[in-house]
């Protein structure tokens, strides 16, 4: 894994989570974005000409390693770990890490731990059974630059998955975008 990776990963996992004051968010900027109810994937697609997902580690994780907010939103089991970073026209706009419980593995949700490089989100909402809901916010110090993450909760099939992601400096969520 790059030190820049490592850096963003970090980071993600060093937020401070708090529940957000929609209202006056969705007043921002960046609040569309932070709010995002369907597919991040889809709505960074609109602003490049090619989409890539670099995948950093997939790994299994016990649930002692579990933080308390985090077994609190998908409860307390082994997870499966999915890092990557996601790039607009070569450029790294989001560093992502999801939280896969066993129990969403089974079944229906079989299929995820063979996504390889294709988007989470992508996958998750073609489903009709899907849906996000408790986001949480935090601004992120990190190299320099005071970047913005949300953390939400993605249910597939009635099973929860945690996902937390980090907009990189050169993401559109800045109002950096250049016009697809």
């Amino acid at each position: 894994m790059s030190e820049l990776n490592h850096t963003y990963l970090e980071a993600l996992q060093t937020a401070r989570w708090e529940r957000p004051d929609i209202a006056a968010l969705k007043r921002t900027a960046e609040g569309s974005w932070l709010l995002e109810s369907h597919s991040m994937t889809a709505r960074l697609k609109q602003h490049c000409h090619d989409f890539d997902v670099d995948v950093i580690a997939v790994y299994q994780l016990t649930p002692d390693k579990l933080t308390d907010s985090e077994a609190a939103l998908i409860g307390q089991e082994a997870c499966v770990v999915r890092e990557v970073v996601l790039k607009g026209d070569g450029l790294p706009w989001l560093c992502a890490r999801t939280l896969m419980p066993a129990s969403t593995l089974e079944g229906q949700g079989g299929h995820l731990h063979a996504l390889g490089t294709e988007p989470l989100g992508q996958h998750v909402f073609k489903q009709r059974a899907s849906r996000r809901d408790a986001i949480e916010t935090a601004n992120v110090a990190c190299l320099s630059h005071q970047l913005h993450a949300r953390r939400s909760r993605l249910w597939l099939h009635n099973r929860p998955m945690l996902v937390a992601e980090l907009f990189l400096p050169s993401s559109p969520v800045y109002g950096k975008e250049i016009p697809a």
